[in-house]
């Protein structure tokens, strides 16, 4: 007998420990549950790559969580250069804007009905200098972002431009000095007086981009000051809200992501009721992924990114560098599908 409840217990315990080893943790909310119709039923992540930085590359998805490359890898618009933003407009055609580097006047501009074949539709050359408040500004723009705000129809295009130089002593004066300014458009040809300041508060911010739910506006942005002891949210992504498109903003909330994390992209779960936050762990390391119900959080972050199977819960295209994330239909998918085609070997995960 003695014998039999050992026996007994060893099996249970090895029952329970292969339980632990292999069970599948919880998968991320948001998915469309029992055959529901999905209400956001595709996505098109436009990014660059780790081998060819600025210039344009497909991935897509169904879910929001696993996106495969299309084109083989290759590039879909040799003409593209900058960090990709892709913004729908009101006439239902998609506008990307970007630059050919940071040193350019030039934010150039691009029109497509079909997300396939783009056309330029504009060149704006902001005058920095004139920007009240900011007349010291250099002349640096950097990651172009385009938005559009039913309420005043109108675009608003951001971008950042730094006032102070870095040295060899301290290289990072140059990126907390990073200022997010903006400009206004009723049409992406024409644009609106000089650039302004986004943001009244002093700090350094990066790769801003805006999005309206409910009543309140959300600033999403990369804390752009070095961490220390007693900064301890820089290089982190944070959110600042306000009840208007122009501010003025509330001081970032606390960090979404670890730090050293930039290049935030945010797309609305399949059934629309969660928020999907992806951002870089840079210089092309990896991507992270924080989840949400609400903009206002709190948030947590999902695993992934680890090429093994049982740990991923989102999986991205090896060597892909940030960009922008939107939701599309399932004819827009399909038709990127036929036109590009969809590579289906992606890199195995370990198991």
């Amino acid at each position: 007998m003695k014998n039999r409840i050992l026996n007994m217990l060893f099996l249970i315990a090895v029952l329970l420990l292969e339980t632990a080893l292999f069970a599948q943790q919880p998968n991320p909310p948001g998915q469309i549950q029992n055959g529901s119709k999905a209400k956001n039923e595709a996505y098109l992540f436009a990014h660059m790559t780790h081998t060819d930085y600025g210039r344009l590359y497909y991935s897509v998805s169904l879910d929001g969580l696993h996106w495969t490359n299309l084109n083989n890898g290759k590039r879909v618009f040799p003409e593209y250069q900058g960090h990709p933003d892709i913004c729908k407009g009101p006439d239902g055609n998609y506008y990307i804007a970007g630059n050919t580097s940071d040193e350019s006047p030039e934010i150039n501009i691009w029109v497509s009905d079909d997300l396939i074949t783009w056309k330029k539709h504009a060149v704006y050359t902001p005058d920095l200098k004139s920007t009240p408040d900011y007349s010291n500004a250099l002349q640096r723009i950097g990651a172009p972002k385009l938005y559009y705000d039913k309420d005043s129809a109108k675009f608003m295009l951001t971008w950042h431009t730094p006032h102070k130089q870095g040295s060899k002593e301290d290289p990072e004066a140059y990126w907390a000095s990073q200022r997010t300014l903006y400009v206004l458009s009723k049409d992406l040809k024409t644009f609106e007086g000089t650039p302004n300041r986004l943001f009244d508060w002093d700090m350094g911010t990066i790769d801003v981009f805006i999005r309206k739910v409910g009543d309140s506006y959300y600033a999403i942005l990369k804390d752009e000051t070095y961490p220390t002891l007693y900064w301890t949210t820089g290089k982190t992504i944070r959110i600042a809200k306000s009840k208007s498109l122009l501010g003025p903003y509330s001081l970032p909330q606390e960090s979404i992501s670890p730090n050293f994390r930039e290049a935030p992209m945010l797309i609305p779960s399949p059934d629309d009721k969660i928020w999907y936050m992806y951002y870089e762990q840079y210089p092309g390391v990896s991507y992270g992924l924080s989840i949400s119900d609400n903009l206002n959080g709190p948030w947590f972050q999902a695993s992934g990114y680890t090429f093994y199977s049982d740990w991923d819960k989102y999986s991205l295209p090896e060597k892909a560098r940030h960009g922008c994330m939107i939701s599309i239909s399932t004819k827009e998918y399909d038709s990127l599908v036929q036109k590009f085609g969809i590579n289906k070997t992606e890199s195995n995960p370990k198991k």
